[in-house]
C-alpha cells in the first residue's frame, strides 16, 4: 500500500547554510507523528518543502502517491496545511475567508457551505463566524487556520504549531479534534510543547541541525531517558547522606538524585545504570538500611530529558549526524 506520506532524501541549502539535510521517512494513514526540534533545526523548512511552499535543492515528497513538485494539484488536492503564523486576509470575515479558500480550491457552490459549517464546528468558531480575521485574537486566528487547512477533508494534515496560542481548554478542543481525525489520515504536528506527542502523537521524530536524530514512538524515545525505570522514594528521613550512602551500594544504580520536600521528607531518586529495572532492588536494599519508605514511583523516562540530550551543541551530531532508525543513533 501507498504511504500518504513520503520524503525521499529531501535537502534545502540557503547558500552555503544546509537548512534540511537529507531527511527521509514515511508516514502511514492512522500515524501522527509528533515533529521536534529547538529553534533553527529545519522543522518549518522541511514542511514547507513537503507541502509545496519551498522547492528542495534535492529530493522529493509525495503525498498519497502524487509528487508535491510533478503533479501539484493531485497532491494538494489531499494536503491539508497549517502553515507557522496561520496567515489568513486580515480584512476578510472568517465566514468569507473560509468560503475564499474553498472556492480556491476548486470545491462547487452546493459543497461549500456544508464543508464551512462542519469545519466552524471543529475548530468552534461560530462565535466570531463575521468579524474580520484582523481584529481576533491570537488564539481564533490558529482557530481559523486550522479550519482552512480541514475545508476539502483532506488524507494528510500538516500543522505546524497548531495550538500556539491557545489558552488550555482550546488546547485540549484541538487535541481532541486531531485524536478524532487520526484513524483517517496522516498527520504531522510540528510542537514545542512535548506533553502535546504524548497526548496526540504515536510517533516523534527529533530534528536536529537539520537532520533527523531520532525516529521512535514516544514510549522508545522515553526509554532513551537516563530517567527511565528510575526509581524515586519519598522517605521520612533526614540524613541525605545516609540515604546516598545506602542506595549506592546497588551495581545497579549509576546515580541518586537527593531533595528535601518538607517536614523532613527526602525525594531519593536512583537512576539505572543500564536502564533495566531496578525497583525490586531498591525497595529492597532502602527497606534493609532501616529507611521509612512513605511512596514509591517508576519513572517511565522523560521526553525533555531525551530532548536535550540529542540537541544540545555536542549531542545532536555525536554520531557524525547520520539518520537514525526509530530511536536509535547509527
Amino acid at each position: 500500500m501507498t504511504p500518504l506520506l513520503e520524503a525521499q532524501a529531501l535537502t534545502k541549502h540557503f547558500g552555503s547554510l544546509a537548512a534540511v539535510r537529507d531527511i527521509s521517512f514515511t508516514l502511514e494513514r492512522g500515524e501522527v507523528l509528533g515533529f521536534l526540534g529547538p529553534n533553527g533545526a529545519g522543522k518549518s523548512t522541511t514542511m514547507k518543502m513537503l507541502t509545496g511552499f519551498l522547492r528542495p535543492t534535492s529530493g522529493e515528497a509525495r503525498i498519497a502517491g502524487y509528487s508535491i513538485d510533478r503533479d501539484p494539484i493531485e497532491a494538494k488536492r489531499r494536503l491539508g496545511y497549517l502553515p507557522e503564523g496561520a496567515p489568513a486576509y486580515g480584512d476578510m470575515a472568517v465566514r468569507d475567508f473560509l468560503n475564499f479558500v474553498a472556492s480556491a480550491r476548486g470545491m462547487d457552490k452546493a459543497a461549500r457551505g456544508p464543508a464551512i459549517d462542519r469545519a466552524v464546528e471543529a475548530t468552534h468558531l461560530s462565535a466570531v463566524l463575521h468579524q474580520p480575521v484582523e481584529t481576533l485574537s491570537k488564539g481564533f486566528k490558529r482557530r481559523v487556520g486550522l479550519a482552512q487547512a480541514l475545508l476539502h477533508d483532506p488524507q494528510v494534515l500538516i500543522l505546524d504549531e497548531p495550538t500556539d496560542g491557545l489558552d488550555p481548554n482550546q488546547k485540549h478542543e484541538v487535541r481532541k479534534l486531531i485524536q478524532g481525525m487520526a484513524a483517517d489520515k496522516a498527520i504531522i504536528i510540528s510542537t514545542h510543547i512535548l506533553e502535546e506527542v504524548d497526548a496526540v502523537c504515536s510517533r516523534a521524530m527529533v530534528i536536529d541541525r537539520g537532520r533527523v536524530v531520532a525516529d521512535g514512538t514516544p514510549a522508545e524515545l522515553r526509554a532513551r531517558s537516563r530517567y527511565h525505570n528510575a526509581v524515586t522514594l519519598i522517605l521520612a528521613e533526614r540524613d541525605e547522606q545516609r540515604v546516598r550512602n545506602a542506595l549506592m551500594v546497588l551495581p545497579v544504580v549509576a546515580e541518586v538524585e537527593l531533595s528535601v520536600i518538607g517536614d523532613g521528607r527526602i525525594a531519593a531518586t536512583a537512576l539505572p545504570r543500564d536502564g533495566g529495572p531496578i525497583l525490586e532492588a531498591v525497595t529492597d536494599t532502602a527497606r534493609a538500611a532501616g529507611l521509612n519508605i512513605l511512596e514509591i514511583a517508576v519513572d517511565p523516562g522523560r521526553l525533555d530529558d531525551v530532548f536535550r540530550m540529542l540537541t544540545t551543541a555536542d549531542a545532536g551530531l555525536a554520531a557524525d549526524g547520520k539518520i537514525c532508525e526509530k530511536g536509535e543513533l547509527v
